[in-house]
């Protein structure tokens, strides 16, 4: 047998996706502009408060949002009702197992499934499993500040969208 006539296995890593033609620079710039506002807007309410209102999952869920507004999981259903349900799963993870480390990661992924039955998926909200799993922070005072931040995201993009002619409209669908 040559070389040549050795079967060889499919390479699953071979090839490129097709890259998307990059945006243009005044595309970016709105982007980043209208996340950097609404995350400050984020940080100035939690100063007034006294309490955390910008945390990561929120920073990434902003990316979604005025990133790729036109993505499923950038729509208003899956930002805020994805993250409500996160923290729900959240809680009651936390409730039932306690805060460790092996709980926030099967919240986590619990939490990924049911967001994928609601029809709410928002990857950045899993990581709010794990804030409130890890955190144990008080639902009297999260919940509300998440739902909030949520929101304001939201209505951030909504106005960023119509603002910017050739913007992509946002959202593409409320619920």
């Amino acid at each position: 047998m040559s070389v040549d006539e050795i079967p060889r296995a499919p390479h699953v890593l071979r090839g490129r996706a097709p890259a998307p033609p990059p945006p243009a620079p005044i595309t970016a710039l709105h982007s980043g502009s209208v996340a950097a506002a609404a995350l400050l807007l984020l940080v100035g309410a939690g100063a007034l408060l006294h309490e955390p209102v910008l945390i990561p999952p929120i920073a990434a869920s902003a990316a979604i949002v005025y990133g790729v507004p036109a993505l499923p999981l950038a729509q208003p259903r899956s930002v805020i009702g994805g993250h409500l349900l996160c923290a729900a799963v959240g809680y009651l993870a936390l409730a039932v197992l306690g805060g460790a480390a092996w709980v926030a990661a099967l919240g986590a992924g619990v939490a990924v499934g049911v967001t994928t039955l609601a029809r709410t998926p928002h990857s950045p909200a899993a990581a709010t499993t794990v804030v409130v799993v890890l955190q144990a922070p008080d639902a009297l005072v999260f919940v509300p500040l998440l739902a909030g931040a949520a929101l304001v995201l939201v209505l951030a993009g909504t106005a960023a969208s119509r603002a910017r002619r050739g913007a992509v409209a946002y959202p593409a669908y409320w619920w």
